[in-house]
């Protein structure tokens, strides 16, 4: 087993009034670099954004690597956690054939999702779940969907713990779909780091706001945070 890697902090505050933090948790499309995380974090003012994503991790490693030990220890300093608002997305490295990551759809992952989800409610934070961002690669014209039957188990733990869950999985999917082949290879970062899963700027900021415009839906308090322009 992997060791856990000390946690990236990505924070932006606008000055020093006290405000809400907000905890990024998922995988390489939310982590800094290769997700939206840090762009999602630039767009919002008066909040201190932590982007604890890492890539590689799934709703099963993620816990057992210690990372979400971080997370709690974090819900325990500082800021109330009452003013805390965590957002967790798994899904991508959930999928078969990923040894120590994979989880089972049926019995795993929705039992996952829900222990974080527990874990941050008994801590007193907010928490939202999102669904996994799609991937882009086409085939003969059309974007398939891999990921929605583990979008439909986050919606699922969403409606049975009553907690809101942003469905990222569908918008990016029809925004995705919308483009075409070229237009989606805009969003992925560029040669040599090229796939159809990971973010360059154009994917990074595409999809933070999609995920700030749901968020906003679902948590409107925070508009007065958000920045003009990214």
């Amino acid at each position: 087993m992997a060791q856990a890697a000390a946690p990236v902090r990505t924070e932006t505050t606008a000055n020093s009034a006290p405000g809400p933090r907000l905890i990024l948790v998922g995988d390489s499309t939310m982590a800094p670099r290769s997700g939206y995380g840090n762009a999602l974090c630039a767009r919002l003012q008066q909040v201190a954004c932590l982007n604890l994503a890492r890539g590689g991790r799934s709703s099963l490693s993620f816990r057992a690597e210690g990372l979400w030990q971080t997370v709690m220890a974090l819900l325990q300093e500082g800021t109330s956690p009452q003013k805390t608002l965590v957002l967790i997305q798994f899904g991508h490295n959930d999928q078969p054939g990923k040894p120590g990551r994979s989880t089972d759809l049926a019995t795993e992952f929705g039992p996952n999702m829900a222990g974080y989800v527990r874990d941050v409610k008994a801590a007193g934070a907010d928490v939202v779940l999102i669904t996994p961002l799609t991937r882009r690669t086409f085939k003969d014209g059309d974007l398939p969907n891999d990921l929605r039957p583990w979008a439909e188990a986050v919606l699922r733990v969403g409606a049975d713990l009553g907690v809101p869950v942003l469905d990222l999985n569908a918008v990016s999917h029809a925004a995705v779909a919308a483009m075409g082949q070229a237009g989606a290879d805009t969003l992925a970062e560029a040669p040599p780091r090229f796939d159809r899963t990971h973010l360059g700027p154009k994917g990074a900021a595409l999809f933070s706001e999609q995920v700030l415009e749901g968020l906003l839906r679902l948590r409107p308090e925070l508009a007065a945070a958000r920045t003009l322009a990214p």
